[in-house]
């Protein structure tokens, strides 16, 4: 029983971590900006596929005119750092 009652408050310690550690959402603005500049790109993706991370966003699953899939990586500044075919 002590085994178990110290497991289960190891866990509620942790639980706000892994709840903190989990990837933010972009906001409307900037999913509108992304959205814009890959229409500008011929290219298109499901708004949901935009990941948020520390250094920029992660855009998975771009379809584009003439390339086909593709996954994008952009900075805080939406500048394209790279990009891979799938």
């Amino acid at each position: 029983m002590k085994k178990l009652m110290t497991s289960a408050l190891c866990l509620m310690i942790a639980a706000p971590v892994f709840a903190a550690s989990h990837e933010e959402e972009a906001s409307e603005e900037v999913v509108a900006q992304i959205m814009a500049l890959l229409a500008e790109q011929q290219c298109e993706m499901d708004p949901d596929d935009i990941e948020v991370e520390e250094d920029g966003y992660d855009l998975d699953d771009v379809i584009c005119a003439g390339s086909g899939q593709q996954d994008i990586k952009l900075d805080l500044d939406l500048n394209e750092v790279s990009r891979r075919q799938e």
